[in-house]
């Protein structure tokens, strides 16, 4: 009878211990989402917003009234435990400011309190999460060629000259960069909608023109397996046809 308790309060401790353990484990994740905090700073508002997606990270700093792009960072993610402290690692495809600080990957301390995603960064951050919505183009893409499709080669994931799209929680944002030289080529992003074959964007930020803040764009759109046919005429009014296929969520092994 006794060594039967005896069993039975160890697996009381072992179904305890494995709750906890699991407790923390959740809290050391980040949930997918777009995450976003707002800073005042000598009179201008500062956006810093952080992107999750299928282990994949994307940091924007951009300033409103008046616009002002700042910088932008991304690549994949890995969670670090030590200790009570998690470390987010990012192994960075693209970096804006790269010729000025040579930096490929990113240590990043946080932690989750409740929703809210705490960064002890270059500056303590708490973002906040944005409302979580669906849309027919949600996802990541890469630009594989001109339309229309005649069998014509495409870029993709073997290529290190990338153009990526990420469309999530009504948000939208494309980065133009080379895995191997690091040299980055310019960045947009803001809200959008897809909706009956007819996509919208607002810019919220642009690297290479601030003044095209506050543009509405349209498109048609038209998705055909994994590919995403995106027509219409782009920011300069000129007409225009892509085809970007959807990225894989396992391609942290792309060249670099």
């Amino acid at each position: 009878m006794q060594k039967r308790k005896k069993t039975t309060l160890s697996k009381l401790y072992i179904i305890t211990f494995l709750f906890f353990a699991a407790n923390l484990l959740a809290k050391a994740q980040i949930p997918s989402g777009v995450y976003m905090d707002t800073v005042t700073n000598n009179g201008s508002k500062q956006i810093h917003q952080v992107k999750i997606h299928n282990g994949y990270f994307i940091y924007n700093e951009y300033e409103i009234e008046p616009a002002n792009f700042i910088k932008t960072l991304g690549g994949f993610t890995e969670v670090q435990h030590s200790g009570s402290k998690n470390e987010l690692v990012v192994r960075l495809e693209f970096n804006s400011d790269y010729e000025k600080d040579s930096v490929k990957i990113v240590s990043i301390p946080f932690k989750m309190d409740g929703k809210n995603l705490q960064l002890n960064w270059f500056r303590n951050l708490t973002l906040k999460p944005i409302i979580s919505t669906a849309q027919d183009l949600d996802g990541a893409y890469l630009f594989a060629t001109r339309g229309p499709d005649k069998g014509q080669e495409r870029r993709g994931e073997e290529s290190s000259r990338k153009t990526l799209k990420l469309l999530m929680d009504n948000t939208f944002q494309w980065v133009a960069y080379d895995t191997n030289s690091f040299r980055f080529s310019g960045t947009g992003g803001g809200s959008y909608s897809a909706k009956d074959g007819i996509y919208k964007e607002n810019i919220a930020f642009f690297s290479k023109d601030n003044s095209r803040v506050g543009a509405q764009l349209e498109f048609k759109y038209e998705l055909e397996g994994a590919d995403w046919h995106h027509t219409g005429n782009n920011s300069k009014g000129e007409p225009m046809y892509e085809i970007w296929s959807q990225r894989p969520s396992n391609s942290n092994k792309s060249s670099n």
